[in-house]
């Protein structure tokens, strides 16, 4: 943020795990020297450089330098207030332009979960009830942005207090039994939800291709399929506010 120079090496790993768009850090000093404050409750990120200190050789009693590994904790941007981010002359202004047939429909989801844009993943909170989507502009079509928003918000149809579904409810990991179903239900019903807007000639290739690979977690159980598209259909008309009359047929 200060200095405008890239992080390198290990760096590079450790501030893109974190999970933030932008790309500025600072540390808290150089935060209060640009007249903003780091945010009540954040956490820092601890990055490292080598530095080069002086020594008396043992052996010939020469003066060297050798290298000295240091850290120092770091905040991103989007963890502060009263800073503003420079102006990027590499940065390409994409103009995300909405789609009224999905915006529709995640405007007439009852009982929607809040919809936070930040970060760099997708993802549901079932604890908190929350879902959070990197910024529009950070997807390369809007359908993807779309498609990826109806993934989410058809995971959040299992909470306890919409659908109650097994795989949101209890604590599961990644690749078990529950999560891959879970996963697939989610991407069911988005596929759904793309064909309701009208969108899902450019998103299908993208949902088959995900579904396939945890289809193959679940050894291809065909019955277990079957479920699980009944499931989505559920999710999906839970989300299109459709009564009980028309999803009468989900299993």
């Amino acid at each position: 943020m200060i200095t405008d120079k890239p992080y390198r090496g290990i760096n590079i790993f450790i501030l893109a795990s974190e999970k933030f768009s932008s790309p500025y850090w600072l540390t808290y000093r150089q935060a209060m020297e640009k007249g903003g404050t780091i945010r009540k409750g954040a956490k820092g990120t601890v990055v490292v450089y080598w530095n080069w200190i002086p020594i008396n050789d043992k052996d010939t009693g020469e003066e060297k330098e050798i290298p000295f590994l240091r850290h120092y904790t770091v905040f991103n941007l989007e963890q502060t207030d009263g800073i503003e981010a420079p102006p990027s002359p590499t940065a390409i202004d994409k103009h995300f332009s909405t789609i009224e047939e999905a915006e529709n429909i995640i405007d007439s989801m009852p009982q929607r979960p809040v919809i936070r844009h930040e970060g760099n993943q997708a993802g549901y909170n079932p604890g908190m009830d929350y879902i959070v989507m990197p910024p529009e502009k950070a997807f390369f079509r809007r359908e993807d942005y779309y498609c990826t928003l109806f993934h989410e918000i058809s995971h959040s149809t299992g909470h306890i207090s919409r659908l109650g579904r097994k795989g949101v409810m209890e604590k599961t990991h990644f690749g078990s039994h529950e999560y891959s179903k879970e996963e697939l239900v989610a991407e069911m019903a988005a596929a759904f939800l793309c064909a309701e807007a009208g969108i899902e000639q450019n998103t299908i290739d993208n949902s088959a291709a995900y579904i396939q690979s945890w289809l193959k977690q679940l050894k291809n159980d065909k019955s277990l399929v079957i479920m699980a598209a009944g499931q989505a259909q559920k999710a999906a008309d839970f989300i299109l506010n459709r009564n009980g009359a028309e999803t009468q047929d989900a299993l």
